[in-house]
């Protein structure tokens, strides 16, 4: 099993959220970091490090990343 927290997350990575309106409450944002693993932060929160997850556990939690479209 990967360590989610040993993969790096590039400092070009462009995370996404799946909103596409005004976000007055702050959006969800996902990178892809590798196979089958993202990084998921908050835009509220930018300074905090991401949480990451597999593809599974996404899915798991209702979270499709073909959603994230949206720059953040």
């Amino acid at each position: 099993m990967i360590d989610l927290y040993e993969l790096p997350i590039s400092e070009t990575a462009v995370f996404n959220k799946a909103c596409g309106g005004p976000c007055t409450e702050g959006c969800v944002t996902l990178t892809k970091i590798g196979e089958d693993a993202w990084a998921l932060g908050d835009s509220k929160k930018p300074n905090m490090t991401p949480l990451r997850f597999t593809t599974e556990e996404l899915d798991a939690a209702g979270i499709d990343p073909a959603r994230f479209t949206v720059s953040a």
